[in-house]
């Protein structure tokens, strides 16, 4: 099964009832080599919607002591394309990284930071859910 890491709103119990159908129940980690910051919502609808200015947003650094905290989740393939959809509204793209736990999981990252992302961490066929086949 996949791994979903999240820093920000899909720890959220309704989020993930909304997004998931059921509640998630995963495990504290942390991600290495990136950096909390923060996106402006620049659609008012959005920020509207989620009484906020600003979404979360990890930044890639590439620094081992760097670590931004949050919760791994199991979710199924089905799951996965669900929070794909959940994010896709506020520009984030999905990428692999590394956690303490020495897991990979999935993240989100919005779109303009996901640049700086290397490549090997970015989605391909090869390695959609976390694995090589």
């Amino acid at each position: 099964m996949p791994l979903l890491f999240s820093y920000g709103s899909l720890q959220k119990e309704d989020v993930q009832r909304a997004t998931f159908a059921r509640p998630l129940h995963g495990a504290l980690d942390a991600l290495v080599g990136f950096e909390r910051s923060l996106v402006k919502i620049e659609d008012p609808k959005i920020a509207a919607e989620f009484g906020a200015t600003h979404h979360a947003n990890a930044v890639y650094n590439g620094r081992d002591d760097s670590r931004v905290s949050g919760m791994v989740f199991e979710v199924t393939d089905t799951e996965l394309a669900a929070a794909d959809l959940y994010e896709q509204p506020s520009a984030y793209e999905r990428v692999l990284a590394p956690l303490v736990s020495g897991k990979q999981a999935w993240v989100y990252v919005h779109a303009r930071s996901a640049e700086s992302v290397p490549t090997q961490m970015r989605p391909d066929k090869s390695r959609e859910h976390g694995r090589e086949e």
